[in-house]
């Protein structure tokens, strides 16, 4: 079974967000995610300094069974991507909560965090799927 922490955000494109508290995010894909996915072999990151509308594409996570693109779930800013993933994607199924991050994000309205599903709603849309 997938762990679900209830410290963070969600969107049913399976990309988890933590509040930094500071304006920024930081995103990631799911323990359900990255174990739907495989071995993950390559991520794609996008450029530090663009900007990401809600749902935009950002990047692609490829694996030996797929390759899945990945959403951006709130506006902003890329502020930092975790570069380790270039030399070490696999650390994406490893730690998909802590080292595996993909980006951190410069929030344009922190209200909108409140529009992502909590742990509960992201649960729900995990055991809908089967």
């Amino acid at each position: 079974m997938s762990s679900i922490p209830a410290n963070l955000r969600y969107v049913d494109s399976h990309e988890w967000i933590q509040d930094n508290g500071d304006g920024t995010v930081t995103i990631g894909i799911t323990d359900h995610a990255q174990e739907s996915l495989g071995d993950v072999v390559f991520v794609e990151l996008p450029e530090v300094g663009s900007s990401l509308n809600k749902g935009d594409e950002f990047g692609v996570i490829e694996s030996v069974k797929a390759a899945s693109d990945l959403y951006a779930p709130l506006d902003g800013e890329v502020v930092e991507v975790n570069e380790g993933l270039e030399d070490a994607p696999e650390t994406v199924n490893d730690s998909p909560y802590g080292d595996g991050w993909i980006l951190k994000l410069r929030i344009e309205d922190s209200s909108a965090l409140d529009e992502l599903l909590d742990a509960d709603a992201y649960q729900a849309v995990v055991d809908a799927e089967g």
